[in-house]
């Protein structure tokens, strides 16, 4: 008897499955998004092992042997540091981001360094010659790298076996397609099932894969959710289009650290890695101005000085804005009330704008004190003292807490040459003192303005 044919509806926007269509998609709220797929039959007993794959034997935790993985060298000392030392062997690695903000770029810089890397680069977005003209304007040549312009699923994996490639970058997962599945290339199945077999194939034939995901209009990789369970890292490329500054984060990480960050400036002749972020996101002024404050932040385990603007004007349409840039405006609007409720600080007839520089996105809590700190400055109009900076976490009544890592944030201030950092007062026994900069104490919101000025 032949097996029954699945049928099931999938979530263009999030992934969400179904056994009937739904107007509504209770998970994500969006309307008219199910679309029927039709997955692929039900295996059989004999076939759900696959051939050449050795029956798995059960072992005790301390009959298991450990080995030495031997990392690949991708070339990029930055995407190295997120992926935790380079890439591991038989690993699937995925890579998210907006359109246009370098994510082919960077995979082609990976597949095209001189590091005699053998890689196979597959592209099912764009042709030989283009993929060509682009390695042309990046100036780089690797002549062990093999460009195959394909997206149907059987004739890649058959040209890694035949190629024998240490890194094969796929992109990107929403062209590929597989004849075992009958719907079109970019569905919740095909990509589904397209994952599983690049999976299975990393990790019989010990190649490193790297895949490229599109996002959607919410920021999320697009496809069922179980993409990102399927595969061993899931990188994020984040930036602002206006900007030239790219970061490159650890959000899912099976052989290191997550939430580690690299940085890299989009040029003309590809992306440059910056190896010292505190050198661009810190400005230089002829005279100091109100409104600026320098934080101490740390991304990771990489810790980064960044500056802080803030506008203070009064409000002259009634309702005051708040607007941030790199910043949770609702964290923006806790500090706002903090200060008004414990400083005295008429925030309720202010306008407030804040940006961080270079269009980056802080989410470190420890940010809180230099926050503060630019929106007092630019209340009473008087800048701060130079070679100042913060670092800190603000609660509700007022008090200052520490910062995590906060020796580090220290270290970096006192490596670019600031004189003063502040920091919260219950550290003050257990912080050891740094050489080359004064560290000031402070234990409530209110200490704050006579440590600034």
């Amino acid at each position: 008897m032949a097996a029954k044919i699945k049928r099931a509806y999938f979530c263009k926007e999030c992934g969400y499955e179904s056994p009937k269509w739904l107007g509504r998609c209770p998970a994500c709220g969006e309307w008219n998004t199910f679309a029927e797929h039709v997955a692929a039959k039900e295996p059989s007993t004999a076939a759900m092992r696959l051939p050449g794959m050795p029956r798995a034997e059960a072992q005790r935790v301390k009959e298991i042997r450990e080995r030495d993985i031997e990392r690949i060298d991708t070339g990029i000392g930055e995407l190295n540091r997120v992926l935790g030392g380079g890439l591991v062997p038989g690993s699937l690695i995925l890579l998210g981001g907006e359109p246009g903000i370098g994510k082919s770029t960077l995979s082609l810089q990976m597949a095209l360094c001189d590091n005699r890397l053998r890689t196979l680069y597959v592209s099912g977005e764009e042709s030989a010659e283009q993929i060509k003209m682009r390695a042309t304007r990046l100036g780089i040549a690797n002549e062990e790298c093999i460009v195959y312009p394909e997206t149907q699923l059987e004739n890649i994996i058959a040209q890694i076996d035949e190629s024998r490639p240490q890194v094969v970058v796929i992109d990107s997962i929403q062209t590929m397609y597989t004849e075992t599945v009958e719907s079109s290339a970019g569905s919740v199945t095909q990509i589904r099932e397209c994952a599983a077999a690049l999976l299975r194939c990393a990790k019989t034939s010990g190649v490193a894969i790297f895949v490229i995901g599109h996002i959607t209009k919410d920021g999320v990789i697009a496809g069922p959710k179980i993409l990102e369970h399927i595969v061993d890292v899931v990188l994020q490329f984040e930036g602002d289009a206006n900007n030239t500054y790219r970061i490159l984060r650890g959000i899912k990480n099976r052989f290191g650290a997550t939430y580690e960050i690299g940085v890299f400036d989009m040029r003309e002749e590809g992306l440059r890695q910056v190896d010292n972020p505190s050198e661009i996101l810190l400005s230089h002024y002829d005279e100091p101005l109100s409104g600026i404050s320098v934080g101490a932040a740390v991304d990771g385990i990489r810790p980064y000085l960044i500056e802080v603007q803030a506008l203070v004007s009064g409000a002259a349409y009634g309702t005051p804005q708040r607007s941030a840039t790199g910043f949770d405006s609702k964290r923006l609007n806790m500090l706002l009330a903090v200060l008004e409720k414990r400083v005295g600080m008429k925030m309720f007839t202010k306008d407030v704008f804040l940006n961080f520089a270079g269009g980056f996105k802080v989410s470190d809590t420890g940010m809180d004190l230099a926050v503060v700190a630019a929106v007092i400055s630019s209340y009473y109009d008087r800048p701060l003292q130079e070679g100042v900076c913060c670092t800190g976490e603000i609660g509700l009544s007022g008090e200052v807490r520490p910062s995590p890592r906060c020796e580090q944030r220290i270290s970096e201030a006192a490596r670019l040459g600031f004189r003063r950092i502040v920091v919260s007062g219950f550290m003050q026994k257990s912080l050891k003192r740094q050489k080359g900069i004064e560290v000031v104490f402070v234990n409530s919101i209110e200490q704050l303005p006579k440590a600034l000025f």
